[in-house]
């Protein structure tokens, strides 16, 4: 088959999906059309059936801002008719969704459409209802839609109602770069003690993401545990959390070390690792960690509570319950026995739901729906 993707080319979850989902179905033989903004930055060599189409947006002196939408629908067209695509798949109802059907409908090929929802263009852009209607557009003209949890499914059936069925295909990630190990040099390199627990998180620290409630949750380990604090990202909430650090008498031993390209190291220099967020639609750095090894504690928020399955492979809390949060941590910081336990089921079960070549099977097979009519 020949697959057109376009997608967000950053390190965000959706384009790491999205890129990964190209290489996986380029090792399978199927020719595969990167069509976005800059080159996505986990493809790093060059591969002979993938071919990157850059979406190059001029200023024009008539237009106020540039003109990105149009821009990529004329060369979503483009690579339609020169490489006559048989799939485009689309990373966002908005905007790209509408971008995949315009460049459709400007090729005038049949090209069919799959559009995967992440989270943001229905949790954010859905509250907003001059773009609640395009969104509901995207979905309903793409010919298979799916979302990455049943979580985020019904919640774009409930903030968009659209006249469309969504199926649940769940994230994966590349095996091969999570890997267990136990990483004794990185933390030697961070001046951690040996005879220290390392508790971790990463994300865009958004106010989403709740990183005060990690923070109250590390303060009341410390008071318990010799244990330092992670915390790896960069985002709008970084130096009020630095602030909260300093006023609650823990910043000796919280360690913030930025944005950083390659999050394995620190997993598996990690023993648990916490997403307190008060909205994930998927929540991808769990199965990161997870395939690290690594037990994980977090909110029933979204899709987390499908990720992790409670008292089984991690634990779960209410939104904001740091106590319970805590003393989830200190047992699982102090219980061997335990911590083993659940570490043996989270491997189990990650290999069994979120494999990548199981994920990958299931987008091959909706492709191949799609091209045998």
């Amino acid at each position: 088959m020949k697959i057109g993707i376009t997608c967000y080319p950053t390190m965000g979850g959706s384009g790491i999906i999205a890129t990964e989902l190209g290489i996986q179905m380029a090792e399978r033989g199927h020719d595969v059309h990167f069509i976005t903004s800059n080159t996505p930055f986990r493809i790093q060599f060059h591969r002979p059936n993938i071919t990157i189409h850059q979406v190059d947006v001029n200023q024009y002196a008539v237009f106020q801002y540039p003109p990105y939408d149009i821009t990529l629908a004329t060369k979503i067209a483009e690579v339609i008719n020169d490489y006559d695509l048989d799939v485009l798949h689309m990373h966002y109802a908005v905007p790209h969704a509408i971008c995949g059907i315009l460049g459709r409908q400007i090729a005038r090929k049949d090209v069919k459409i799959v559009t995967t929802l992440h989270g943001t263009d229905i949790t954010v852009l859905g509250y907003d209802s001059t773009l609640r209607s395009a969104i509901r557009f995207g979905i309903e003209e793409s010919d298979i839609v799916t979302s990455v949890s049943d979580a985020l499914t019904d919640d774009t059936m409930s903030l968009i109602a659209p006249k469309k069925d969504l199926r649940t295909v769940y994230n994966f990630i590349n095996e091969k770069d999570f890997v267990p190990n136990n990483n004794q040099a990185l933390k030697q390199s961070y001046g951690i003690p040996e005879d220290y627990k390392v508790i971790s998180h990463v994300s865009n620290f958004r106010k989403v993401k709740r990183i005060q409630d990690i923070l109250y949750t590390f303060k009341r380990v410390r008071e318990q545990i010799k244990v330092k604090l992670l915390l790896i990202g960069d985002g709008p909430e970084l130096s009020k959390m630095r602030r909260l650090a300093v006023k609650l008498n823990i910043s000796d031993d919280v360690m913030f070390v930025g944005k950083q390209e390659q999050v394995a190291n620190f997993y598996q220099m990690s023993d648990l690792f916490l997403l307190l967020s008060e909205k994930e639609s998927f929540g991808l750095v769990l199965l990161e960690a997870m395939n690290c090894g690594v037990v994980c504690i977090g909110t029933r928020a979204g899709g987390i509570g499908e990720v992790i399955r409670h008292e089984e492979t991690g634990l779960l809390v209410e939104v904001g319950d740091t106590e319970q949060a805590a003393a989830y941590a200190q047992r699982l910081l102090t219980d061997d026995d335990y911590y083993h336990q659940l570490q043996q089921n989270m491997m189990a079960d990650i290999q069994n739901r979120f494999s990548s070549r199981s994920i990958t099977d299931q987008y091959e097979a909706i492709y191949q729906e799609l091209v045998n009519g």
